[in-house]
């Protein structure tokens, strides 16, 4: 019998993973449905995924991750969902804590360890694993806000699993891919702090950056990464310059306003 359970995944034009993120939880979970939220693809990313048995749905992102979440849980026929990206995979002994926990059907939110891969290699320090976040919830109640690195809204109390439970993340398999995010994510994290109140001096960026690199090199062990923690620690630096700079432009009025 299946779990009362729907598995939820955002993509766009993610033709090269949706398959394999679908074929993971298939192989490591019996759920009710797997619903894809796709977000006007123009590449096969739909045919793809009706092909491997989900339920498709086109809805536009409109520039929020939140809001395309909260959709996708009013969407889902089952009482509890699992969110999961087009670039994880569920890993075996996560789907068998997932199962547990949606067979208890305890009122719970669980969040779940997520180890996260830079051009094909594992990175575990520099903040980057174990990486909790909430990924199964009961649908009732539960939705989602932020423009992006969204946050869930829960009604119910929060517990972890296991941190061997986790998923796998293909974090960024170039540095191609890498470059083309930076300065999207920079910009929206930048908006989302002056929308916040948030504001830095010229000399406050530097400091934001000296103190970045130095966290996730030293105090969370970059070090221990080798050679990707030292080119890790540095685009970390280049991305919080990038992102207080246009912070420090917004407060001058100059460039875009959120």
């Amino acid at each position: 019998m299946s779990l009362d359970l729907s598995v939820l995944i955002l993509a766009r034009n993610e033709q090269d993973n949706i398959g394999e993120c679908i074929a993971s939880v298939q192989k490591n979970l019996d759920v009710g449905e797997i619903v894809v939220i796709d977000d006007d693809s123009t590449d096969d990313t739909a045919v793809i995924a009706r092909d491997m048995g989900a339920r498709v749905i086109r809805h536009s992102l409109a520039g929020s991750f939140g809001q395309q979440q909260t959709f996708a849980i009013t969407q889902a026929r089952c009482r509890w969902v699992y969110c999961i990206d087009a670039d994880e995979r569920m890993t075996e002994p996560l789907g068998e804590e997932v199962a547990k926990a949606v067979e208890k059907n305890e009122p719970f939110a669980y969040w779940n360890a997520r180890l996260n891969h830079f051009c094909g290699v594992e990175i575990r320090h520099g903040g980057w694993f174990p990486d909790y976040g909430i990924h199964l919830f009961p649908k009732e109640g539960s939705y989602v806000t932020g423009a992006v690195h969204q946050e869930i809204h829960v009604p119910y109390p929060a517990r972890r699993l296991p941190e061997r439970a986790y998923l796998y993340h293909r974090t960024y398999v170039s540095w191609e891919q890498y470059l083309r995010k930076l300065n999207s994510y920079t910009t929206l994290g930048a908006r989302k702090k002056y929308e916040g109140g948030g504001r830095v001096g010229f000399f406050g960026i530097f400091a934001h950056v000296v103190w970045g690199v130095f966290k996730f090199y030293v105090i969370e062990r970059g070090f221990l990464d080798g050679r990707e923690g030292v080119l890790l620690a540095i685009s970390h630096g280049v991305s919080v310059f990038m992102k207080y700079s246009k912070l420090y432009y917004l407060g001058r009025g100059i460039g875009e306003t959120p």
